[in-house]
């Protein structure tokens, strides 16, 4: 357990790098967009439904700015690691440089089309995972807390799993068991996931939780591996 906190350390005092600071720019800047975007389409798909019942179009201004932050922090957590899946390699690749130089040598970095399925599969994982979630997260609503947990439960895992698997797909080789064969343990990747679930809550450090993750991530996949070589 002690390994998420010294991952988590070091992957902040990164965080100034150039390479990281580029992604964390990218990943940032498209995720925002992407829910510009939303809102414009919200706002004005509401727009053309109130005005096609007789009511006045400005009723779907209000409308936006209820659902849209509803909608933000609902799905951002899926949509800003879908996005950071497309930079995650140059993420890893600055960690590797750093603190890793002879894994860094051996590593093969994913092509584009690897990442995007990677992407895609992630993003599906999650909305399926969320989904499935829901009505157990219904049945403890009065609980208060209960719907809360169980999400964070839920998204620990998944992220968990997907900002490991960023690392350990550029060292393991193609297949699709290097989701079964990822060194880094399972507690280990819970309370990862666990951590940057609830930052990605946090209003701003949200924004830079996903790139911290990665870079977390890519530190307990590479120093197991340098344990197993050493021991070999």
């Amino acid at each position: 357990m002690s390994a998420v906190p010294a991952a988590l350390a070091k992957a902040f005092a990164q965080l100034a790098d150039r390479a990281v600071l580029r992604v964390l720019g990218k990943s940032i800047g498209i995720t925002l967009a992407l829910f510009a975007g939303l809102g414009a389409g919200v706002y004005f798909g509401l727009a053309a439904v109130i005005e096609s019942y007789g009511y006045d179009g400005e009723w779907a201004g209000l409308a936006a700015v209820v659902l849209v932050p509803l909608a933000m922090w609902l799905l951002f957590r899926i949509v800003a690691l879908a996005v950071l899946q497309f930079f995650a390699d140059e993420v890893v690749a600055a960690v590797e440089a750093r603190h890793y130089p002879a894994l860094a040598s051996t590593a093969k970095p994913l092509p584009f089309r690897r990442d995007l399925a990677n992407s895609v599969k992630g993003l599906a994982r999650a909305l399926g995972y969320n989904l499935l979630a829901l009505p157990v997260a219904g049945l403890l609503v009065f609980t208060g807390i209960g719907p809360a947990l169980v999400f964070l439960v839920v998204n620990a895992v998944l992220l968990g799993r997907e900002l490991t698997d960023m690392a350990w797909l550029r060292h393991c080789g193609a297949g699709e068991g290097a989701e079964r064969a990822n060194p880094a343990g399972r507690t280990e990747r819970f309370l990862l996931g666990a951590v940057i679930a609830g930052l990605m809550l946090v209003p701003f450090a949200g924004l830079i939780a996903p790139v911290l993750g990665a870079a977390a991530g890519t530190h307990l996949v590479l120093r197991r591996l340098n344990r197993q070589e050493a021991g070999a």
